[in-house]
């Protein structure tokens, strides 16, 4: 069958190769794609969050499934857009309706979902300009550390952690009033904070039927032992040592069934990928946030660990036939460090011309801000570069080919982390 992935993406670069290794993929796209998908599939210069072009993309190359990367097109409600089509009517997609996906895009919708449905999470409330007084008082009486929560999609950057009550104030004010964060910003959510070891759980359901994938814990920081601005990602771990098989039971019955038993009560067909943020807090586990697809760079911890053909089991979620499909998972480790452009997560430059990744030894290198320099030469298209995931039998090892292929790939500018891992190493229940 012939597939389009939307994304632009290191996520999409790991789909992108996974999917190559299928026989049951006939051609391969992605839109718009970056410098490593281009080696593996065909790139089309059309925006995913350009619905008329995706249709005529579908269309003109004949796909008959798609698959939804990032949470903007799937927020902006791409999946109904696809459906709403009667020339369409044939092509399946991977991603969950405006509906479904407001499990990410409306912070305000996914607490009272899971308050709704017995799901644990930390307490909250929400405010509106309209309730800022009423808003003050609460952060006032509020213990500390407190954290405040854009309703919307602000880019990974609509949480703050206030340590003190004047920064929560502030920083209130400048959601509410300022519009810092834009529209984003119109309601935002006060919590409780939780303090434990985070971790994300990766559900993929087909509406029916669900699997749950390979679990990981990325990195959000920009510097090391977590320290500085948070940022996309700088790397990932898969799988979790504090996550035992104890512990992923009762995400399973006390998060992932009430949740697809909530979305079912509410009307929502959901197919597709959740990604639930989830805290571990002496053996517990507590939702932080819904993501609706995969996480990024976790994808490329994740997907280097199934082991099964990863377009059959697309197919399958598509076909609603899930529970038919035997998903078999690596138990080696897979350690991933991304590598960065000086500057981020502020201002960075593009167009640094990019070497060494052909030099890299016993990794997989997945592209993520990656263009080309007049067809020719790879340069940097954005914050986070690349991707440099590495697999073996110990965490140790993991972390020494993922962190060796970080230092062999060379731009000007380059930055990484260089303690992926390794406090998973040092872990001790």
């Amino acid at each position: 069958m012939n597939i389009l992935i939307l994304g632009s993406g290191g996520r999409e670069h790991a789909f992108a190769w996974k999917l190559a290794q299928s026989p049951l993929c006939d051609q391969l796209f992605v839109a718009p794609g970056n410098a490593g998908t281009a080696a593996i599939a065909t790139n089309l210069s059309i925006s995913y969050n350009d619905f008329d072009s995706v249709a005529n993309a579908i269309t003109q190359n004949n796909i008959e499934l798609v698959i939804v990367g990032p949470e903007e097109p799937l927020v902006n409600g791409v999946v109904d857009f696809i459906e709403s089509r009667s020339d369409l009517a044939k092509v399946k997609v991977i991603g969950p309706n405006k509906a479904g996906a407001q499990l990410e895009g409306s912070k305000d919708f996914s607490k009272q979902f899971m308050q709704k449905y017995g799901i644990p999470t930390a307490s909250s409330r929400t405010f509106t300009p309209e309730t800022l007084a009423i808003g003050l008082e609460y952060l006032e009486a509020h213990t500390l550390p407190i954290v405040l929560k854009a309703d919307g999609l602000a880019a990974g950057k609509g949480v703050i952690i206030a340590e003190k009550h004047a920064e929560a104030e502030t920083a209130f004010r400048e959601m509410l009033i300022d519009g810092k964060f834009g529209t984003a910003g119109h309601k935002v959510v006060v919590e409780q904070f939780l303090k434990g070891v985070e971790l994300s759980v990766f559900v993929l359901t087909d509406g029916e039927h669900y699997k749950i994938l390979p679990e990981a814990k990325d990195y959000k920081r920009i510097g090391e032992n977590d320290t500085g601005l948070n940022t996309g990602g700088m790397g990932a771990v898969s799988p979790v040592v504090f996550a035992d098989a104890n512990f992923l039971r009762k995400v399973d019955e006390k998060v992932v069934k009430p949740t697809l038993a909530g979305l079912k009560n509410e009307g929502i067909k959901y197919v597709g990928f959740i990604f639930i943020g989830l805290m571990n807090i002496k053996g517990e586990p507590y939702v932080i946030e819904y993501n609706v697809r995969m996480g990024d760079p976790e994808t490329e911890v994740v997907i280097p660990r199934i082991q099964s053909d990863f377009a059959m089991l697309m197919a399958s979620t598509a076909k609603g036939t899930l529970h038919d499909f035997e998903m078999q998972v690596s138990p080696q480790v897979a350690v991933t460090t991304v590598v960065v452009s000086g500057g981020y997560p502020g201002d960075y430059e593009k167009g640094k011309v990019i070497s060494g990744s052909d030099k890299t030894e016993d990794v997989h290198v997945f592209h993520a801000g990656t263009t080309f320099n007049g067809n020719t030469e790879v340069v940097t298209n954005g914050g986070r570069v690349m991707v440099l995931t590495g697999l073996a039998n110990s965490l140790e090892n993991a972390v020494h080919k993922s962190q060796r292929a970080a230092q062999v790939v060379q731009f000007e500018g380059k930055y990484f982390r260089h303690d992926i891992g390794v406090d998973l190493i040092r872990y001790n229940d």
